[in-house]
């Protein structure tokens, strides 16, 4: 599947900004480049579904930009250094390296199976210390920063009156930031500060880190968290670029903390524009284990949801919006699935195409006319508003149904191909080769079926009972949009 785009010229998109509270046009940078930085996943555990949501939502922004011609490029960290990484690193006896590495290659297998573009960047915490030193230092010069009696190194929130100006917080009422990025109590931000509302830039080393220390001028420890995305942004993007986001828990104090030890570093504006999602809902509850509802993408794949329809039925909420996730709506997203590839198949079909022609048409690139679609690609650069071109899509795919010229069908498909590109929505992505029937032994059958229909009642303990029945008779069960297939489990020869 081609990803470039060959656009020659710039169509605009307009994108809600979190720091002016206004819908404004993006712009590139001076060198033409469109520099984006989104905070990426802290890798002690598997990521959730809220999580995807956030890093799904920045990768159909990354896919418009490509498509739009603003030659966007993406850096994403990975934080691989903090209180948790290093207490589950610790109990698990593994060292911390080996610990995030693991971690990270199980966040970068569930990007890929979400159909998640690859950032042109994505840098490690702990890859870029000296960096993160440089910058300390930099601060240091400049008045922004002190040392404490414990060798800890404080950002002096005083020193820059536009403290608050994203989050629209008065700093004055500020009390501390005793979060980390894992949502747990840091233990180094409870070190020696002038005021509560300073942060660390640099942790001194303590009993509890073990061997997790980095040398640097103020002694061993270890960078704060808030400074690692400066450092690495500015690294890759410069002192100031495009656009920057992340989950709305990070507006305060995160990105807060780095618009103010960057821009007091520099003198510079940090990020043109800044964007913030809002976090989902499950079955109407904030996802919690206690609940019942947190899911990882293993949890869902198991109950038979193909990660495509996992990722359609995420888009069907707006960025901005709160919204719910349901395993009846994943029901509802496998289903307009299959309706969205029994469409394209369609107008294959009346174009001479076969399946294996549909890659070609899903690009990066603009049609000359986007014809039916028109809607779609107006909704998806006004505020990447998704749930309007599902809609969209839907509304074109139903006039298309009695278009009969050829040239016409060629274009629409162009055109079809390049919003679905920008969704991120692989068609005919759900495995086939099933046995035929006669292959299926009578009571595997009617135990799958049974299976079936448990499943379409909601009755989810019953069917995946039933799954783990068939798993062990030695029999897969695969669900797609509107059934099931059945292959022999693959045994060692």
């Amino acid at each position: 599947m081609s990803i470039e785009s060959t656009s020659s010229a710039r169509t605009p998109v307009r994108l809600y900004d979190s720091l002016t509270r206004s819908t404004r046009e993006l712009f590139p940078g001076a060198d033409g480049r469109f520099g984006m930085y989104v905070c990426g996943p802290t890798v002690y555990g598997p990521a959730h579904i809220g999580n995807f949501l956030t890093f799904l939502r920045f990768d159909v922004l990354y896919r418009l930009l490509r498509t739009a011609g603003y030659h966007p490029f993406y850096v994403r960290n990975i934080t691989d250094v903090d209180d948790k990484t290093i207490e589950r690193s610790q109990a698990e006896g593994r060292s911390l390296g080996e610990f995030t590495a693991a971690w990270t290659e199980r966040f970068q297998a569930d990007c890929a199976s979400l159909n998640l573009l690859p950032p042109d960047a994505e840098p490690r915490a702990t890859d870029h210390i000296d960096e993160q030193i440089a910058l300390i230092r930099r601060l240091e010069e400049k008045g922004h920063a002190y040392k404490a009696s414990d060798g800890s190194v404080y950002y002096r929130v005083g020193s820059f009156p536009e403290y608050g100006k994203l989050s629209h917080f008065d700093p004055g009422m500020l009390r501390q930031q005793e979060r980390n990025s894992a949502g747990t109590r840091n233990l180094a931000d409870e070190y020696d500060r002038d005021t509560v509302a300073d942060f660390a830039l640099w942790k001194a080393r303590k009993a509890s880190d073990g061997p997790v220390a980095w040398d640097s001028p103020w002694g061993p420890g270890r960078p704060g968290w808030h400074l690692e995305c400066s450092a690495m942004s500015m690294k890759y993007l410069g002192g100031s670029f495009a656009l920057h986001g992340g989950g709305e828990d990070l507006c305060f104090p995160h990105h807060e903390n780095e618009i103010a030890q960057s821009e007091a570093a520099t003198g510079r504006p940090f990020a043109q524009h800044w964007m913030h999602a809002v976090h989902l809902l499950v079955e109407g509850k904030k996802m919690s284990k206690s609940e019942g509802n947190f899911f990882i993408l293993e949890d869902l794949t198991a109950k038979g949801f193909h990660p495509a329809a996992i990722r359609l039925a995420l888009l069907g909420g707006h960025y901005r919006q709160q919204f719910n996730f349901t395993l009846n709506g994943l029901e509802a997203a496998a289903s307009a699935l299959g309706k969205m590839e029994s469409a394209v198949e369609d107008l294959l079909q009346r174009a001479g195409k076969e399946r294996a022609d549909w890659p070609a048409y899903v690009r990066a690139v603009p049609p000359p006319d986007w014809g039916a679609f028109k809607d779609a690609w107006s909704a998806i650069r006004n505020d990447l508003n998704t749930p309007a071109v599902l809609g969209a899509l839907h509304t074109a795919f139903r006039s298309l149904r009695k278009e009969a010229d050829a040239a016409g069908i060629e274009a629409s498909l162009a055109a079809a191909g390049a919003i679905l590109y920008i969704l991120g929505i692989e068609l005919f992505a759900r495995p086939g080769g099933e046995p035929s029937p006669a292959e299926i032994p009578a009571a595997i059958a009617e135990k799958a079926a049974t299976r079936w229909e448990a499943k379409k009642a909601r009755n989810f303990a019953e069917a995946d009972r039933l799954r783990d029945e068939l798993g062990q008779e030695g029999w897969q069960v695969i669900d797609h949009a509107g059934g099931y297939e059945l292959q022999p489990t693959e045994t060692d020869a």
